[in-house]
C-alpha cells in the first residue's frame, strides 16, 4: 500500500508539472497583451511598458516560467484582472458554491443511478428494464444546457415551483463564511429559514447537472450487474433459497462495486468541468462562473490558476478511487 501512495504520488506531481507548463506555454500563445489588460484600455504606451516591467513580461521565457512555477508552489497564482484580488482569494471564495453543487449533484446522480441501473438490470427484458434504458440514452443524448433552459421555462417559468438562479432568494443576507457551502453555513448560524432557501436554489441546478452523470451510472451499473447475475455463485445463491433482495444487493452489487466506483470518480470529475455552463445559466457564484468572465476577460493568470486547481481535483478524486479498490475487493493488488 505504502509503494502504491509513493508511486501514485510521484506520478501525481510529474502530472501537475506538465499542468503547470502547459498551462503557462497556452497563456503565452493566446492573442492579446496582458500588460494592456492590467494597464486598461486608456493606459498610453509608457504606462503599458512599467506594467510589462513590473510583472517580469520582458525577462526570457524560462526566466518568466521560473518564476510562474516558484509563484504556484507558494499558492501566489497572481491578481485577477476582473475583480483586482488575489487569484487564490478568488478561488477560495468561488470554489465551495461549485464543490456544493458538485458534490449534491455527483451523490444523487450515483444513489439515482444505482437504483435505476439495479432495476433495469433486474427486469432484463421486461418493460421496466426498456424504460429505465430510454431515460439514460435520453440524459445521454440531450445536451445538459437545454435541459437547464427547458427546466426553467417549466418549472419556473410556467408552474413558478422554483426560483430563477442564484444561491439566496433577493434581498436575503447570506449567513457567516464558514465552510463556503450556503447550506452548512445556514445550519451552522441556526438559520433554517436560509437552509430552506438554499435547497430551494439547488433544485433546478442540481438535477440539470446530475442527469448526464446519472445516465452514465444507470447503464455502467446494468452492465455490470447483468455480467454478475449470470455467474455461477449467483445461481448458487438462488438455489440455497436466499432472498431476491439479498441476492441482488449483497452478492451481485457487492461484486459489481469496482466499475460503479470507478464511474462515480470520473463523473465527478466530469461535473466540476460541467459546472461551468450550468452555473452561467442559473446565476450560480460559482468557480464555473467566474471562469466564464476570466475566459471573456482574457484573465490568464485566473485561467491558469483554475486550470491547475480543477487537474489537482480531478487527480485527487482519481487517486481517491484507485486507492479505495483494495477496500472494496481484496483480490485487487495495489504493490
Amino acid at each position: 500500500m505504502l509503494r502504491f501512495i509513493l508511486r501514485r504520488t510521484a506520478a501525481t506531481l510529474v502530472l501537475l508539472a506538465g499542468v503547470v507548463l502547459m498551462t503557462f506555454a497556452l497563456a503565452r500563445l493566446l492573442p492579446g497583451d496582458p500588460a494592456r489588460l492590467i494597464a486598461g484600455a486608456r493606459a498610453d504606451a509608457e504606462a503599458v511598458a512599467s506594467v510589462r516591467e513590473r510583472l517580469g513580461l520582458d525577462d526570457p521565457v524560462i526566466t518568466q516560467f521560473t518564476a510562474y512555477a516558484g509563484n504556484v508552489l507558494q499558492g501566489d497564482f497572481g491578481r485577477s484582472v476582473v475583480t483586482r484580488r488575489p487569484i487564490s482569494e478568488d478561488i477560495l471564495t468561488f470554489f465551495p458554491a461549485t464543490l456544493e453543487l458538485v458534490l449534491v449533484a455527483g451523490l444523487i446522480s450515483l444513489l439515482l443511478g444505482v437504483m435505476l441501473g439495479t432495476l433495469a438490470a433486474v427486469k432484463s427484458g421486461r418493460p421496466a428494464d426498456a424504460g429505465v434504458r430510454s431515460v439514460a440514452v435520453m440524459g445521454l443524448s440531450v445536451p445538459d444546457f437545454w435541459i437547464a433552459l427547458v427546466f426553467q421555462l417549466v418549472f419556473f417559468a410556467t408552474l413558478g415551483l422554483v426560483p430563477f438562479g442564484g444561491r439566496l432568494g433577493t434581498g436575503i443576507a447570506a449567513p457567516d463564511f464558514v465552510t463556503g457551502f450556503m447550506t452548512v453555513d445556514s445550519l451552522i448560524a441556526g438559520r433554517y429559514d436560509l437552509f430552506t432557501d438554499a435547497l430551494h436554489h439547488m433544485i433546478l441546478p442540481v438535477a440539470v447537472l446530475a442527469i448526464p452523470s446519472m445516465a452514465i451510472t444507470i447503464r455502467v451499473v446494468r452492465t455490470s450487474l447483468l455480467e454478475v447475475l449470470s455467474q455461477d455463485f449467483i445461481r448458487t445463491a438462488r438455489s440455497k433459497g436466499i432472498s431476491p433482495v439479498r441476492v441482488y444487493f449483497k452478492h451481485a452489487l457487492g461484486n459489481a462495486l469496482l466499475p460503479i466506483v470507478t464511474i462515480f470518480g470520473l463523473n465527478t470529475g466530469l461535473l466540476i468541468s460541467g459546472a461551468v455552463f450550468i452555473e452561467l445559466i442559473f446565476d450560480w457564484p460559482g468557480l464555473g462562473r467566474y471562469t466564464a468572465n476570466a475566459i471573456s476577460a482574457s484573465d490568464y493568470n485566473a485561467i491558469m490558476a483554475i486550470t491547475l486547481v480543477v487537474s489537482v481535483a480531478y487527480t485527487l478524486i482519481n487517486f481517491l478511487v484507485d486507492l479505495s479498490y483494495s477496500f472494496l475487493d481484496p483480490r485487487v493488488d495495489l504493490t
